[in-house]
């Protein structure tokens, strides 16, 4: 019988150490995603390259097998100040520490060491069980105008036979609250003080994720990471802000951006240190538009982009 792609439920459980996987539950750990993309069986191909009387290829044999998946979450709070949303696992997986004040929010602020604390992941796909253990990811942000504010992940872990297991019986959603619109009623920013209209703004942690293979130890590891992003706001005159010098001069300053004003349901990105770059310009419905590269640089360390969940 065929397969239908819509037939999808993701759980993902952070392990209590690496290499010990966890066994996550549709009632606990599902999911609430989009856009899923998965590579059940990646791996670096080794020619035999043999010398033969004839021609034709020699057998590849794989090398650093693992499994890949990406998919989409849209950014909404957990509901209760405080109190860590469902998807802030995933943000854990990415290289995060989450740190909480009870009542008041919860922090997500990147590290430069391993966490001990990676994903399981089970991607059921329609009667088809495919596990990631082991997993470590990257994530970007995106709010843009009219649209629903996304976080895009993409997981690299170890890979796992796959079954033939019935998607799970029970799967609870009610942890992830309904979006709101990146509209002017939901959302304010500021860059460098200036806060005018704004079409979208994405930022992306751009961890270096790979597979390392040595023998006696391979896994999902992240080794750097280049924080970037984009942004395409109304032109406004040099009075309003004289984006040109900055960008010219090379110029930091801060960008924040705060999505929600209930409490419960407000996810805040701050980025101290943001350069503009590469300045060019675009129509929408004849109205002239600035479009810029972002860098994301760090402060004081490990501050490059703050998530709080407020």
């Amino acid at each position: 019988m065929a397969k239908s792609i819509k037939n999808t439920v993701i759980l993902a459980k952070l392990q209590d150490a690496i290499g010990t996987a966890a066994v996550p539950t549709g009632a606990d750990d599902a999911m609430l995603i989009t856009n899923p993309s998965h590579t059940p069986v990646s791996a670096n191909m080794v020619s035999r390259d043999l010398i033969r009387p004839y021609f034709g290829n020699s057998q590849q044999l794989s090398a650093g097998v693992h499994t890949e998946l990406s998919f989409d979450v849209e950014i909404a709070g957990s509901g209760v100040p405080g109190t860590a949303p469902a998807w802030g696992r995933l943000l854990v997986a990415c290289y995060f520490l989450e740190s909480i004040t009870e009542n008041a929010d919860v922090k997500y602020t990147p590290v430069s060491q391993k966490p001990r604390t990676p994903l399981t992941i089970y991607y059921h796909l329609d009667g088809l069980l495919h596990k990631l253990t082991d997993a470590y990811g990257s994530v970007s942000f995106d709010i843009s105008s009219g649209a629903i504010p996304k976080m895009s992940f993409k997981f690299m872990g170890a890979y796992n036979p796959v079954t033939d297991t019935p998607l799970p019986a029970n799967t609870d959603f009610s942890k992830f609250l309904t979006p709101k619109l990146g509209l002017t009623a939901n959302t304010t920013w500021s860059m460098f003080g200036y806060s005018g209209p704004l079409q979208s703004l994405s930022m992306d942690v751009a961890n270096s994720l790979n597979w390392f293979q040595m023998i006696g130890e391979e896994g999902a590891e992240v080794n750097d990471r280049a924080p970037t992003g984009k942004i395409v706001m109304e032109l406004s005159s040099v009075a309003d802000k004289d984006w040109w010098t900055a960008a010219k001069d090379a110029q930091l300053g801060p960008l924040s951006i705060k999505h929600g004003q209930v409490a419960g349901n407000i996810v805040q990105l701050d980025a101290p240190q943001a350069q503009i770059s590469n300045l060019s310009y675009s129509d929408q419905n004849n109205k002239a538009l600035l479009n810029g590269d972002l860098g994301l640089y760090p402060l004081n360390g490990n501050d490059e982009i703050t998530v709080t969940v407020k």
